[in-house]
């Protein structure tokens, strides 16, 4: 018994000094131009280590055997820089790496093996090289998702993922610099997501992941989740114009308007703004019309403080031909382009105002706090049974909203060494309240107003609060756990009965 003891302590001991005898490495990478942290660069250490930079531009890599090694930092976009590194017993050896713009090279591209290594991501390279005519073309590059376009241009997309149906985003989760798109408790469903405010020449990338798995998402990230962010700063202004057939113009400028740079500050505002019009390729014009203009404030404070101000408006009409019997198309009453009711269509718009702070501590705490509204107004046509029910007027409806958004969002972060691995520990919480009035299914036409069949007030309560808890067990494999608490607190006016609140205090709560 004594022996097998001395084995083990043995072993122990062994264990112990060998990890007690291994270093570790940690740094930061800058963009060489605006000198702002640069995220999402991919840091190789020969012997298969390595990680990506986080928000603030930092990166550790800990468990690492004495020795010399060459580290390969790359970004798309970027030149890489391989640099030696000398990894001491029981030290920590700290770099901080300048990477300059330079022209894609893929050759020079290198992926590690963890899984946040930029797989799930679309960067401003990825938009490029693709046709983008609106934000929600974008939407098209994500692995598996597709999307299809009806009832006009003005009208949020239809959405397809993993085997879902996901309408106009009843079970995605889209996000804007951290701004919910999607309009729960909408006109036209539960979800609606309308992307078309989002310029997309202002696109710097994309994060997205697939399923129901990240306890920071909440409502509605059933089948995915897609985070936009927008450019930080301008590297040069912008001025592009487009005509095509069908009567198609386009036009979208980016300008700096302040920009500053000292040696630990920079800042910049910068405007955009986008017109488009077309009449579409059917046989009644589309009339289409959209207006977007955006403006953000970007700081960066000694690279351990950001503070990002945006403000957007976005305004659009069109007509809509529909969609029309098979029956009609082979008889010869209309044409493929044709329509049986060609005055559906709408109008809606969108202003938002969003305040966002990042500030990475002392204490390596990394904190974000963010402040959003929107104004939204939303207006309706369809008819999808033409006169079935009425022979003289049609069958035409109208669905409408108008509502006013108020959010905010906090997280706090650290990583650490847990033992052998890396570990990262995230609170979060976070607040949104809608307030809508006047949602509305009416029988109405363009010109006439029957009746309505559903009016009504609804008041929209969402408060959150979740952790998230990440292990890096190896290179290869990640442990995460994850306890998210939504509370939902709904209330509904019907205005055609007169009720006042007879959904007032059902209340309604959710664990994952």
């Amino acid at each position: 018994m004594k022996h097998n003891y001395s084995i083990l302590f043995v072993l122990l001991l062994s264990t112990f000094t060998s990890f007690s005898q291994k270093g570790s490495i940690e740094g930061s990478i800058i963009d060489a131009s605006s000198k702002t942290p640069l995220i999402g660069a991919s840091i190789n250490l020969s012997g298969d280590k390595g990680d990506n930079s986080d928000m603030f531009g930092n990166f550790s890599i800990p468990a690492v055997n004495p020795g010399q090694y060459e580290m390969v930092i790359s970004h798309i976009g970027y030149k890489t820089e391989i640099i030696p590194v000398d990894v001491k017993p029981n030290l920590l050896s700290s770099v901080s790496i300048n990477l300059k713009k330079d022209e894609l090279n893929l050759a020079e591209i290198r992926v590690n093996s963890k899984r946040t290594s930029g797989l799930n991501s679309i960067s401003a390279i990825d938009i490029r090289l693709r046709p983008v005519n609106t934000s929600q073309d974008v939407l098209r590059i994500v692995p598996g998702l597709f999307i299809a376009q009806h009832a006009g241009g003005g009208k949020a997309e239809q959405i397809f993922l993993r085997g879902f149906d996901i309408d106009h985003g009843t079970d995605i989760a889209i996000t804007v610099d951290g701004m919910p798109v999607n309009m729960v408790s909408h006109a036209h469903g539960q979800g609606y997501a309308d992307l078309h405010f989002l310029i997309p020449e202002t696109v710097e990338k994309v994060s997205f992941d697939k399923g129901p798995y990240f306890s920071g998402k909440g409502n509605l990230a059933t089948a995915a989740y897609v985070d936009f962010s927008t450019k930080e700063f301008l590297d040069e202004n912008l001025l592009k114009l487009e005509i095509g057939q069908f009567n198609t113009q386009r036009i979208a400028t980016m300008l700096k308007l302040f920009n500053k740079t000292t040696e630990k500050n920079r800042q910049q505002f910068y405007i955009a703004s986008e017109y488009s019009s077309t009449d579409g390729y059917f046989d009644s014009p589309q009339d289409f019309h959209r207006f977007n203009i955006m403006g953000k404030y970007n700081a960066w404070f000694g690279n351990q403080s950001q503070l990002s101000i945006t403000a957007s408006t976005f305004d659009s009409k069109w007509n809509a031909s529909g969609q029309v019997p098979d029956r009609a198309v082979k008889d010869g009453t209309i044409g493929r382009f044709g329509a049986i009711d060609d005055t559906e269509g709408g109008n809606t718009s969108r202003t938002n105002v969003n305040i966002k702070f990042n500030k990475q501590w002392k204490s390596n705490w990394k904190t974000t706090d963010q402040l959003y509204y929107s104004h939204y107004k939303f207006n309706l046509y369809s008819n999808f049974t033409f006169f079935l029910e009425d022979q003289i007027n049609g069958d035409m409806i109208r669905q409408r909203e108008e509502r006013d958004i108020f959010g905010y969002n906090t997280t706090a972060a650290k990583s650490y060494l847990l033992g052998n691995s890396k570990a990262t520990t995230t609170f979060g919480g976070g607040i949104r309240y809608d307030n809508i009035n006047d949602i509305e299914l009416a029988k109405a036409n363009r010109t006439i107003f029957f009746n309505s069949i559903q009016k009504g007030d609804v008041k929209e309560l969402n408060s959150s609060l979740y952790i998230n808890q990440d292990i890096e067990l190896s290179d290869k494999v990640n442990l995460n756990a994850g306890l998210r608490y939504d509370h939902f607190i709904f209330r509904y006016k019907d205005e055609l009965a007169g009720a006042t609140d007879f959904a007032n205090n059902k209340k309604r709560s959710a664990k994952s």
